[in-house]
């Protein structure tokens, strides 16, 4: 899978090096294959839709159903009442799928390839990632070895994930899972598991009520 850059990318052929140019968003929705109407939903999404409040704020509840409603057309698929909180961001969509039910709490990083299951819950400031950098030479910069290939993270189905919790690229999350708030999760999470802590550790399994 070929890693989606914010920025364009040129690499020198003898020493290997990639220069990174600034911000070219003509560049970035072509090699994206944005849409010319996606492009515009993007734009009203970040530079409108974004900065509205959340309930119970005035207005909030008609803002995060504007926000809802753009976002539903960006991402790759979306469920039914989904809910989308003040200043989420999700880069350009691509890839992303969110199901039924499902809610994302304000200021959340979701990275491209997520997979959301239903019913599942976002605390505030949860980053999901699916990328990276490369970092194998110590001739040249990190910053210069280009991004390394996508590893998207999978979300099952009725998960609870706390605040300021961090899922890094390539995670596997069960279904009907807890992630406690300020976890930093690094391998995959068991189906009923609890876990917490950094990296983030099964402390039990939820199990039925007597």
């Amino acid at each position: 899978m070929v890693p989606e850059q914010l920025f364009e990318e040129k690499i020198d052929e003898k020493t290997g090096r990639v220069r990174m140019y600034r911000d070219n968003p003509l560049y970035f929705l072509q090699r994206s294959n944005i849409s010319l109407y996606k492009s515009f939903l993007l734009y009203l999404f970040y530079s409108v839709a974004n900065w509205l409040p959340d309930p119970p704020r005035p207005v909030g509840s008609l803002a995060m159903g504007l926000r809802t409603w753009l976002a539903s057309r960006i991402f790759h698929s979306a469920g039914k009442h989904i809910k989308i909180g003040r200043n989420v961001h999700f880069g350009s969509g691509k890839g992303v799928v969110i199901g039924n039910y499902t809610g994302i709490n304000h200021n959340c990083w979701i990275g491209n390839d997520t997979i959301i299951g239903d019913d599942v819950m976002f605390g505030p400031e949860v980053t999901i990632l699916s990328g990276g950098h490369n970092f194998d030479r110590l001739d040249i910069p990190m910053r210069e070895q280009g991004a390394s290939p996508r590893r998207p993270v999978v979300i099952g189905n009725d998960v609870w994930i706390g605040t300021r919790v961090i899922i890094l690229p390539g995670v596997r999350v069960g279904s009907h899972s807890i992630i406690a708030a300020g976890s930093v999760v690094t391998k995959d999470v068991p189906e009923y598991a609890i876990v917490a802590g950094n990296p983030a550790t099964i402390k039990k399994f939820r199990t039925a009520t007597p």
